[in-house]
């Protein structure tokens, strides 16, 4: 079982913080440290978060969102072996070409320990603010998606659809693996089964018990066989509560799991004491 930790660039004081963090991960074994994403925070929206009870984020206006790429570049250089993954950009209302061009540097700066989790968006106040139509970001998705895979593949680029119209180009550096960036599909909401099999080298869901993971392991079986595609070639990552101990780890191995990604929020007012711990009492002895 792979561990991460998430998220590093929210709630952060200092860089020296971000850095921390991610350094101390990866000493005492855990494999990557995962950001989240957002612009902006609106004062109020109208927009429901689908993860909790009552529709909103937990983050105020106020908390510090420090750009995914950004922190994790920071993070790339200051650590050797550690993963970087996004949990998730919201790449619907990204600018694509911007975007692969980031990701492809990102991996560049890091030798290739870059994973992109990639999710459609929630907040249209989000959306409104950047000037990106809300509508179709589903169809926007999935087609920016295949585009941004063409930018990486070293070849030249020829797209043309309802949202990009590129063609004749190139664009260096490359990822470093010849599969590409690893794209890492996030959320379980709409077509994510469809959108998991189809582009998706793995599948962060925001669950966090291994009875919720082990309900979505057959629709997303049957979407692979639809795709023609083997769902053990799908790394499986999802949120882990911090109950149950080393039992829980073992119940989402057998549920499908291969990465458990532990809230930093989760890890008590010192963080620092309880990622040590969660070593030393869980990672150390599996």
């Amino acid at each position: 079982m792979k561990f991460g930790l998430i998220p590093v660039n929210v709630g952060v004081k200092s860089i020296e913080q971000i850095v921390g963090y991610s350094q101390l991960a990866e000493s005492v074994g855990i494999e990557s440290v995962w950001t989240f994403e957002h612009v902006i925070v609106p004062q109020d929206y109208a927009s429901k978060y689908p993860y909790s009870a009552d529709g909103k984020m937990g983050a105020r206006p106020e908390t510090n969102f420090v750009d995914p790429l950004i922190a994790l570049t920071a993070i790339a250089a200051n650590t050797k072996t550690l993963l970087l993954g996004t949990g998730v950009n919201i790449v619907s209302q990204a600018n694509p070409m911007f975007l692969a061009k980031q990701a492809a540097s990102l991996d560049f700066v890091s030798g290739g320990r870059f994973m992109l989790g990639a999710g459609i968006g929630w907040l249209q106040e989000e959306f409104d603010a950047m000037g990106v139509p809300f509508e179709r970001r589903g169809a926007r998705f999935d087609d920016y998606i295949i585009a941004m895979k063409k930018v990486w593949s070293g070849e030249v680029v020829e797209h043309q659809s309802e949202f990009i119209n590129w063609s004749g180009f190139k664009s260096y550096p490359v990822p470093a693996k010849k599969s590409g960036i690893p794209i890492i599909m996030g959320g379980t909401k709409g077509k994510i089964y469809e959108r998991v099999a189809r582009h998706g080298d793995g599948w962060f869901l925001p669950v966090d018990n291994p009875e919720a993971l082990a309900e979505k392991m057959t629709p997303l079986a049957a979407a692979c066989a639809a795709e023609g595609r083997d769902p053990d070639s799908i790394e499986i990552s999802c949120m882990w509560n911090m109950q149950g101990g080393i039992d829980a780890i073992k119940a989402f191995e057998d549920a499908g799991a291969s990465r458990i990604i532990v809230p930093i929020f989760g890890l008590g007012k010192d963080p620092v004491a309880g990622l040590t711990e969660l070593a030393e009492t869980i990672i150390s002895k599996i």
